[in-house]
């Protein structure tokens, strides 16, 4: 009965469009107070969620992100992209998602990645006749690469809840996002030769190179923050700090499009990121601490071992689950409080944590270009100024690929576990 109270209070206030967290801190003060539990537990229960080590990594990688993006690397990333891919058919599709996936090893959010590619291909589509919907889906369908490539704040969180290597879900999380680039490369490809979409002249190689060089500086912050990680250079946190001295010194140095007059306004964006972030992640600590006080996961758990006991379908299950919690619920907030649920459940039926966790983020990432509540779909529509219907229908293709993708990194372990292996 009061888990069905914190449940139905919770989606009401998400349905009434108050913000993901403040829907999980006022659902949760309802249910305390019902049931009669001291309020103190609130700022107990958050400090616990958010008083780990590895989640100061967090605003580094955030305030890094900013840095690179400010430094002009978005046009670098998208040049390159373009020089490369434009003279296929319908190149500039192409361009846009190779730049998603240029852009997911600096941002590691899939919203940051749809407002700063998006604000730039978007209009630049349908400036060369790509229908307006076609290019909000492409842009929207493509940013989220940005959870799965590392470094992701996605994974970040799966780390610290899971205490597995965070080295090893970011090189997990490598060979599923590449898969995914290449996936909706190839529905572009279709859509744009049977559309007769525009292709470009072929770059030269001199010219290639130039703006392969141009991007490079931004494509190595990923190369440093993989190898210091994985060599034991330094942990996630201090590699985050390493991120931005490093794009730091490229902005103001090597490209010179960073003054130090932006620093201020750019530290405080990335501080009022983070404090919604850890807000978010406090918040959903709260929310969780009563679902295990409610023995929620075990009879989750014990449910799904109900219905059936072989592991295809409980895979299926649990991925149905969360595509249909990924189409209202926040990425973050919603690992928070499922990953704790289902990750027995996965390893009940030999899931590997890190497996899981690459699954378990890229399930939800799809949800969040899908109505009724996908961001990356309303911001991408808003900056084309096409209505949600019209780019829900364009995105329809991309979802279908984006869930084979899916599938085949569920049920072959390999695809995850493999780059992990080597290290």
């Amino acid at each position: 009965m009061m888990a069905a109270l914190l449940f139905f209070s919770f989606i009401v206030l998400l349905f009434l469009g108050v913000p993901i967290a403040f829907s999980l801190a006022l659902s949760s003060i309802i249910y305390l107070l019902v049931a009669d539990i001291g309020l103190t537990i609130i700022p107990q229960r958050m400090f616990s969620g958010i008083n780990s080590f590895v989640l100061l990594c967090i605003p580094g990688f955030i305030l890094a992100g900013n840095l690179m993006n400010a430094s002009g690397i978005t046009d670098r990333i998208i040049r390159f992209a373009n020089n490369l891919l434009g003279h296929i058919r319908g190149g500039l599709s192409l361009t846009n998602i190779g730049a998603s996936m240029g852009f997911a090893g600096i941002s590691g959010t899939a919203l940051a990645d749809t407002a700063s590619i998006g604000s730039v291909m978007i209009p630049a589509m349908k400036k060369q006749g790509y229908g307006a919907g076609f290019s909000a889906a492409v842009t929207s369908s493509s940013s989220t690469i940005g959870p799965i490539i590392p470094p992701s704040l996605p994974l970040i969180i799966v780390g610290t809840l899971a205490t597995v290597s965070i080295g090893d879900l970011f090189l997990a999380g490598a060979v599923p996002g590449v898969l995914l680039g290449i996936g909706l490369m190839a529905v572009a490809y279709f859509i744009s030769v049977k559309r007769n979409y525009p292709k470009e002249p072929r770059k030269s190689v001199k010219e290639v190179t130039k703006s392969f060089f141009d991007a490079f500086w931004a494509i190595l912050m990923t190369v440093i923050i993989l190898y210091g990680i994985l060599g034991g250079f330094f942990t996630p946190t201090e590699a985050s700090i390493v991120a931005v001295v490093y794009a730091m010194v490229i902005g103001l140095f090597v490209y010179g499009e960073l003054s130090a007059k932006d620093l201020p306004k750019i530290i405080l964006n990335s501080m009022v990121s983070t404090a919604s972030i850890m807000m978010l992640v406090g918040f959903a600590n709260l929310f969780g601490w009563i679902l295990v006080s409610e023995r929620i996961p075990v009879l989750v758990a014990n449910g799904i071992m109900s219905i059936t006991e072989n592991h295809i379908l409980i895979i299926l299950l649990i991925i149905l689950l969360l595509l249909f919690v990924g189409t209202f619920m926040e990425t973050i907030a919603a690992l928070v409080i499922l990953f704790p649920v289902l990750l027995p459940v996965a390893t009940s039926i030999g899931m590997d944590p890190v497996h899981f966790g690459i699954v378990m983020v890229l399930t939800l990432i799809i949800g969040l270009s899908t109505p009724p509540v996908g961001v990356c779909l309303f911001v991408a529509s808003s900056i084309g100024k096409v209505s949600i219907w019209e780019t829900t229908k364009e995105l329809l293709p991309f979802l279908f690929v984006s869930l084979v993708v899916l599938l085949l990194v569920a049920f072959i372990p390999q695809i995850t576990l493999f780059l992990p292996g080597l290290f």
